[in-house]
Order: structure tokens, then C-alpha cells, then sequence
């Protein structure tokens, strides 16, 4: 397989009802039948903005002003390496038509889950869907009443996907915790994740996240329909049992040196990137990270990040 990277656009359109256009690829191009964002391959010398406006013009027949970036994914193919550059599309004139032949469809943000899509296309979805902030709780320590004021803290300030860690703490108390976050998550509308037991992920009616070592011993999905399902990873063969498993997100690192394990300073951003090439699940990078390192990971392929100190209030 060839090591040079194809260099591809795609637009997020959004129409006034607040509908995403997508296109389905024709049948003389490979992955026909799939849906994805309309775009297409960036010309040598082209800034990525005069290609995706070139390329929505000539499939679509419209004009564009390119707004702000989403994200960047890069994805390994069986006969290609692909960096998918996707940006929002902020203003555009004309009557979107598949002037190549290919159908068109406007799709609301919760039903693009239902197109089967490219693997490179499928993290711009979460993107498009799901927080780019996930907090991992620390351990509440000696004083419950402090920890549920500062998740609520959290929560206020916009947290809406958390990873509830009560790492040796009794049953009794473990379960307390967890019913009364559970309770302040659904008051904000905010994902809560259990890392312990599934049962008790279960009887509390929240997701899972799975430690890597407890990832690898599932031969089958954990938790029941509707319910999230996320592990921790941190090699290929993780991010592969994760999607055998049928998780929905994963959280991967640590990128950089963490006040938790001093001297070690993590695989980076270019490792991050290379893992990301062999999985199509969204993914947190971790290590290290501030609400400052969104951008960062966006341009990495990552949905967004997941910390403790970085997103818990008042933790230094």
C-alpha cells in the first residue's frame, strides 16, 4: 500500500431547518452505496478552502463561503491512507443538485446515524452530535457533599458527558454516589458512564466505561440496549476490541505527561494521530489536557478531550 496521503475536503451544509446535506457515492467509485459529506480531493497547491469551494460547485452546483473548522480525521483504507479536512459551510447560494449523478439527502443531526457512511466520515458525526468534554470524576475523598457540589459545578458550567470513577470506595457509599449522580446528570441532560460493575451501571439505568484490562475479557456487549458503552485504550489492538465490542466512544492516551504518572511523557500527537487512522470510533484523547486542547485534538481527529483536572472545578 502506497504511504502517500490523499488530501480530502468535505463541507458540513446546513440548511435553514437545521438539516445536513449528504451524498451518496455513485457506483463507479469505491465504497458505492455509502453516504458522506460532500467534498472531494484537495489539488496540489490548493488551500483547503478553495478546493472544498471548487469541489461543492462541481458536484453541487452551488457557492460557498467556508467557515470554521470541525475537525480533521485521518484513516487507513486497505489501498490508500486518507486525511479527511472537514469544515463548516457557512453561508452558500444556489439549489444544492448532484450534478455527478449522485443522490442527495437532507438529514437532521439525530438521524445521521441511521446512513451507513465511510469509517472517516463516521467521527465527523459524533463530532457534529456529542460534547467534546468528557470529565472523569475524581475520587471524592472524605466530604460527599464537596464532590456532588462540584459536579454540579461542572455540570453548570456545560459538562454534558461524565465518567464517574469511585475507585475504593464500600458498596453502600458507591452506590449512594452514583444515585445521586445519575439524578443531577439527567436533571442537565448530560451522558453518565460508570467505570465499576456493569450491574450496577445497569440498575442505575447509566452507560459503562470499561477500564482496557476489563475491555479485553468481554466477549460480548456489556450493557443493555440504549445504554452507552466506552472503554479506555491505549494501542491498536484496544481500539480494535472496542469496535468488535460495540462500543460508541473511547477515550485514548495519555498523549502527554500527566501530574499522575510524572516522567512519562505519553505517545503524543503524532502517535495519537497514527492510532486514529485504524478506528472509526470517536475517540477522547487524554493526558494532560485543558478545554485549551480541543482545537489541538480536532485537528488530530479526536472528538474532543477527556480529563480530570483539566475539567473538575477548583482542581489543581
Amino acid at each position: 500500500m502506497s504511504e502517500r496521503v490523499v488530501e480530502v475536503v468535505a463541507g458540513v451544509i446546513t440548511d435553514k431547518r437545521g438539516r445536513i446535506l449528504l451524498s451518496r457515492r455513485t457506483p463507479n467509485r469505491d465504497m458505492p452505496g455509502l453516504w458522506e459529506f460532500p467534498g472531494g480531493k484537495r489539488e496540489p497547491g490548493e488551500t483547503p478552502e478553495a478546493a472544498l469551494a471548487r469541489e461543492l460547485d462541481e458536484e453541487l452546483g452551488i457557492e460557498v463561503v467556508v467557515g470554521a473548522p470541525l475537525m480533521v480525521v485521518p484513516q487507513r483504507y486497505p489501498t490508500k491512507r486518507l486525511r479527511l479536512d472537514v469544515r463548516h459551510v457557512a453561508q452558500w447560494h444556489g439549489v444544492p443538485k448532484g450534478r455527478e449523478g449522485q443522490a442527495l439527502a437532507w438529514v437532521a443531526p439525530d438521524k445521521l446515524g441511521r446512513y451507513s457512511m465511510p469509517p472517516a466520515d463516521l467521527p465527523v458525526v459524533a463530532a457534529l452530535r456529542a460534547p467534546d468534554r468528557y470529565l472523569v470524576t475524581p475520587p471524592p475523598g472524605a466530604d460527599d457533599a464537596a464532590w456532588l457540589r462540584a459536579l454540579d459545578d461542572a455540570l453548570r458550567s456545560g459538562i454534558r458527558r461524565v465518567q464517574l470513577r469511585l475507585p475504593g470506595i464500600d458498596p453502600d457509599r458507591q452506590g449512594r454516589l452514583l444515585t445521586e449522580a445519575a439524578l443531577r446528570c439527567r436533571r442537565r441532560g448530560a451522558d453518565l458512564l460508570f467505570n465499576g460493575a456493569p450491574e450496577l451501571a445497569q440498575a442505575a439505568g447509566v452507560g459503562l466505561h470499561l477500564k482496557a484490562a476489563a475491555l479485553r475479557e468481554h466477549v460480548v456487549r456489556p450493557v443493555a440496549p440504549g445504554l452507552l458503552l466506552a472503554a479506555s485504550c491505549h494501542d491498536a489492538d484496544d481500539l480494535a476490541q472496542a469496535a468488535r465490542l460495540g462500543c460508541d466512544f473511547v477515550v485514548l492516551g495519555a498523549v502527554a505527561e500527566t501530574a499522575s504518572h510524572p516522567g512519562q511523557s505519553g505517545i503524543g500527537w503524532a502517535g495519537f494521530a497514527g492510532l486514529r487512522e485504524h478506528s472509526a470510533l470517536p475517540i477522547y484523547v487524554i493526558g494532560g489536557m485543558t478545554p485549551d486542547d480541543i482545537d489541538d485534538a480536532r485537528r488530530h481527529g479526536a472528538q474532543g478531550i477527556a480529563a480530570i483536572r483539566g475539567l473538575w472545578p477548583g482542581a489543581t
